[in-house]
């Protein structure tokens, strides 16, 4: 097991993980408050990788990085160099490819929250901004935790989009998988095991923080 693959792994889970909560939390807290298409059709969106191969999704971030989009091309001019094949690339398939796995754990917890909470504070005078922060968002802590905890185990196994995306640069873009992959690879299956049981740990520990505790059965 090369350390460099295991300390860029959790670098892009971390990563990872603190943006797709600052994103999803907001956003689960929009589609959990009511109903319409337009909720509905950002929920479809939403969890595409969930039934799409991740080589789809790896394919098309690969292309609409890249030279051949507009928006390829002004990442180009402004960063000075394409996403695809950098760790920032792997963020951003990242942050799509997880999404999921941060937005349905936090839309449940949102909805099982009662509405007599919220309208006793605004009965009280709190505004829906501190009624979220002071109110909501307490209720709903075991579903943030569990959020944080399936985005991190799912961006540390992650393989085709970063694959697709990122290729297998060591040091830039060979996670902890692809390492794996190559370990298989080259006949080397000592290592592929190390590997392959080290993955299974972050694997098992996670799910027992998330089903340690009562509270969260109702989000798993």
């Amino acid at each position: 097991m090369e350390s460099q693959a295991l300390w860029l792994t959790l670098r892009l889970a971390a990563t990872t993980t603190i943006i797709l909560l600052a994103v999803a939390i907001p956003l689960a807290w929009w589609i959990s408050s009511g109903r319409g298409p337009a909720r509905a059709f950002t929920q479809a969106i939403l969890a595409l990788p969930l039934v799409l191969p991740p080589t789809v999704i790896g394919f098309y971030l690969l292309v609409g990085l890249g030279p051949l989009t507009f928006a390829g091309r002004a990442i180009i001019h402004i960063l000075g160099h394409p996403l695809a094949f950098s760790f920032a690339g792997l963020v951003v398939g990242s942050v799509l490819y997880s999404a999921p796995f941060a937005i349905m754990p936090l839309v449940a917890g949102f909805q099982a929250i009662g509405p007599e909470y919220v309208e006793a504070a605004s009965l009280l005078g709190a505004s829906p901004v501190r009624s979220f922060f002071d109110i909501t968002l307490p209720l709903a802590k075991p579903a943030v935790l569990s959020a944080i905890v399936l985005v991190f185990l799912h961006t540390v196994g992650e393989f085709g989009v970063v694959l697709m995306l990122g290729g297998n640069i060591p040091g830039v873009t060979q996670t902890l998988s692809i390492s794996l992959f190559d370990q298989v690879q080259d006949g080397n299956y000592t290592a592929a095991n190390h590997t392959a049981l080290l993955l299974i740990a972050f694997a098992v520990a996670g799910l027992a923080i998330v089903y340690a505790r009562r509270p969260w059965r109702q989000f798993a």
